[in-house]
């Protein structure tokens, strides 16, 4: 059930006209099992595996809270929820990546090896959720949390719909909170959700879907400049599909009650791939911060061990985007120049850093940010190596084929326009629309031009396939 189709708008609208009309109890249990059709919607079958992983980590997690003196217990139920979670998580995202590898090796040294590659379905949003989950008994272990008593509170809070499939990846302090907690419906809350949904149907329909049609034939056959226009705009398809999703599922949660996490802010404003990394998915790297990067030591590691720990982390960033080679150069490409940029900023230390606004060297700043991100995006967009290779290639021929999609292309440039209107000037908007009376008109208007200039019921969203 996608966010940008006619069944999902139909789905909510239904949903929230039910929710409103029941008590505190009756919206939580109403909301699980409006979660658990959402996702059943996709493939039935994976419920089985999102109700194991909330069994797995709810029980660890209370055993966890009341064997405070018996450690060897508490590492067990640990241990097995790591297990469960990343056992469910390896087989499905990695056994074919890995069997094809090992399979490759073998012959390498002169063995006759065949693996069984199996037709394994990845199924959607497992790695959001999964991290979603393992947070939870993580928090436990660290005696951030104490767990809730109510299985069917944690159930929602790992399966809650408007955030299931591609996060934001919350925290059970932030988003277990509030489901525990009574919720009205409040003027204000309504107006900023029914924006914050249009706006993320627009950035999706209006923009992403449009410019996605040109970067699908351009990549294939452009070369040299016009090459090169087509990678400027998978920077922008990326960034409005996966941050439209966001908007739309804090949107929704928003007209549900709930406040989830902002995700992205502006990251194309960076002014370092330090600054990028605090703008973009930022609920995943603030998770591999306080998951991984924090406990291997981080920034307090001796010698050159917080730059092995980025090193680590971004690498492990690239393999939870997917099984390929691809993604794995592309978290090596970031976590290096991370490393690099941090070296360099403790070298520098003690210079005067630049304030925030438009002078010449944060512009600069920005326009080589962009750059570095954009040129690394060719991986992450490459189905291959040899892909991504080629298109480099490419870069360096001259421009000799016409423009093809041209239809497309203006009307993403022309939603990509209005988005950046949008965007540079967000606070003042955002300040203005605060009033709701402001904000329902506002969130209609953008919500007409959007299906006027887009189409529902278009492609996927980018993050599915993760």
């Amino acid at each position: 059930m996608l966010f940008n189709s006619v069944q999902f708008l139909v789905f909510f609208a239904a949903v929230f006209v039910v929710y409103w009309h029941l008590p505190r109890r009756g919206q939580n249990l109403f909301l699980l099992a409006a979660s658990y059709l959402f996702y059943g919607a996709w493939n039935w079958k994976f419920l089985g595996l999102i109700l194991t992983t909330t069994v797995a980590d709810y029980a660890a997690a209370l055993i966890i809270a009341n064997n405070p003196h018996r450690p060897m217990r508490r590492r067990v139920a640990l241990a097995s929820a790591l297990a469960v979670n990343l056992g469910i998580l390896g087989f499905f995202k990695y056994y074919n990546f890995f069997v094809e590898d090992v399979v490759g090796l073998v012959q390498l040294l002169g063995m006759d090896y065949l693996a069984p590659v199996l037709p394994i379905v990845l199924p959607v949003g497992i790695s959001f959720y999964t991290f979603q989950s393992m947070s939870y008994t993580l928090d436990t272990w660290h005696g951030r949390l104490k767990p809730t008593p109510r299985f069917t509170d944690y159930a929602l809070f790992v399966s809650f719909f408007p955030q299931l499939v591609a996060g934001p990846i919350e925290r059970a302090p932030h988003l277990l909170g509030q489901i525990e907690r009574p919720r009205a419906p409040r003027r204000e809350q309504m107006g900023e959700g029914l924006l914050l949904l249009c706006l993320g149907l627009f950035k999706k329909v209006a923009v992403a879907d449009h410019l996605g049609q040109f970067v699908d034939t351009a990549l294939g056959q452009q070369t040299g400049w016009k090459l090169l226009i087509a990678l400027y705009f998978f920077s922008f398809q990326i960034y409005c599909d996966f941050s439209g999703y966001s908007d739309i599922a804090r949107g929704a949660a928003r007209l549900l009650g709930f406040d989830l996490r902002t995700n992205f802010n502006r990251p194309y404003f960076a002014r370092s791939l330090t600054e990028f990394w605090r703008r973009w998915h930022i609920s995943l790297s603030t998770w591999f911060r306080d998951y991984v990067y924090t406990p291997l030591g981080g920034r307090h590691a001796p010698g050159y061990w917080p730059y092995a720990n980025l090193m680590i982390v971004f690498l492990l960033s690239g393999l939870w985007h997917g099984a390929a080679f691809t993604f794995l150069i592309w978290g090596a490409l970031h976590g290096g120049l991370l490393a690099a940029e941090k070296a360099l900023a403790g070298w520098r230390k003690g210079h005067h850093e630049p304030p925030h606004g438009l002078n010449p060297r944060n512009l600069v700043a920005v326009f080589v940010t962009f750059h570095v991100v954009t040129a690394a995006w060719v991986f992450f967009r490459a189905p291959d190596l040899p892909f991504a290779l080629d298109v480099f290639a490419r870069l360096a021929a001259p421009a000799d084929r016409p423009l093809a999609g041209l239809m497309p292309l203006a009307h993403g440039l022309g939603g990509l326009a209005l988005l950046l209107l949008w965007e540079g000037f967000e606070d003042g908007w955002r300040r203005w629309l605060a009033n709701p009376w402001r904000a329902l008109p506002a969130a209609c208007a953008v919500l007409l031009f959007t299906l006027l200039w887009g189409k529902l019921n278009g492609g996927q969203f980018i993050y599915f396939q993760f």
